[in-house]
């Protein structure tokens, strides 16, 4: 669960930050990416510096950049909360995620205002009319420039914070509540393919990472990823001579000494004494003419696959005549 935050100035992100936190979110800022590169150059930390820089990186390596620095931090595992979100690209990034919110953080200017006079931070505006002057060049028509009111209304959900904190936390649980009822769990097939993909970096194959994952009634029976037989050096050692020579995709299949992650499955299968009749085979490539003869031999009924092998009209063509249901995810 990924619950974003926008909203501006002194409307109360910070304490939001602080409810969620309490319910162990991992906090993640966008400032503080910006505040990280101000440090690192020496600058001093203002308002006015970090919007700059912020406008300079998605000038100078786009719109999303921000967003997606923080995104290859996140674990899949984890609740996180990720505040400071002021551009519409960086939140359209994040709403690629069907486990993300963005909510806005809302309050009434004066009340805003009142709050930044009570913090009391050197480089907040001292009156009103400084505070109104600064919000209005948060707004931008320039894509790699902050733009909070265009992000704001990208929102799924506004919190108003004109109240106090114990009336904030109850609003959060809400939020919660209905991120955790929409956001759901991966269907079974993204379950057991999320699997495979994992299963493949166990692959000691140089040229290519690829596994299947055997399902027999919603419960994996059998796993395999493609290398060298057992007993034999591993391929990333050298083992596979065909591999090692980066021989081109397709060609010199005939010298390849690595079993393919089909193939392993189901071998494995057999020298465990399992039944794979009946089961579907998840795997992150479509299956080679060879392992397709092995899958229709051995009564698998589904063969769900992720990405196209390069040598696969025949192989699908076979499946398709021998009334093996195959679907792309």
């Amino acid at each position: 669960m990924i619950i974003g935050l926008t909203g501006k100035n002194g409307a109360g992100k910070g304490e939001v930050v602080n409810v969620l936190r309490s319910l162990n979110f991992h906090y993640y800022s966008l400032s503080d990416v910006l505040r990280d590169e101000l440090k690192a150059s020496g600058k001093e930390i203002t308002r006015e510096n970090l919007i700059r820089l912020g406008n300079e990186l998605r000038t100078k390596f786009g719109p999303t950049i921000l967003a997606e620095k923080i995104l290859s931090r996140l674990q899949v595992d984890k609740n996180y909360v990720i505040d400071s979100i002021r551009n519409p690209f960086e939140a359209e990034t994040f709403k690629k995620r069907k486990d993300f919110m963005l909510v806005n953080v809302s309050a009434l200017p004066q009340v805003r205002f009142e709050r930044l006079k009570s913090r009391a931070r050197e480089n907040d505006p001292k009156t009103f009319d400084e505070f109104t002057v600064l919000e209005k060049r948060e707004a931008s028509g320039d894509p790699n420039a902050q733009n909070l009111d265009s992000t704001i209304s990208l929102a799924d959900v506004i919190v108003e914070n004109n109240g106090s904190i114990d009336e904030l936390r109850a609003k959060v649980l809400s939020v919660i509540q209905q991120l955790s009822r929409h956001a759901g769990r991966p269907d079974w097939d993204e379950y057991f393919m999320g699997i495979a993909q994992v299963v493949a970096l166990r692959s000691n194959c140089i040229k290519r990472k690829v596994a299947a994952v055997l399902v027999k009634d919603k419960r994996i029976i059998a796993t395999g990823y493609n290398g060298t037989p057992r007993g034999v050096k591993n391929c990333n050692e050298g083992g596979c001579p065909r591999c090692n020579s980066f021989a081109e995709s397709g060609t010199r299949l005939d010298e390849c000494l690595c079993s393919h992650a089909e193939e392993n499955a189901i071998t494995q299968s057999a020298y465990h004494g399992v039944n794979i009749k009946g089961a579907t085979l998840y795997t992150t490539y479509s299956p080679c003419l060879i392992c397709t003869k092995m899958i229709l031999n051995s009564g698998i009924a589904e063969v769900v696959y992720n990405h196209a092998y390069s040598v696969t009209d025949m192989a699908l063509r076979l499946l398709e005549e021998a009334g093996v249901k195959v679907r792309k995810l």
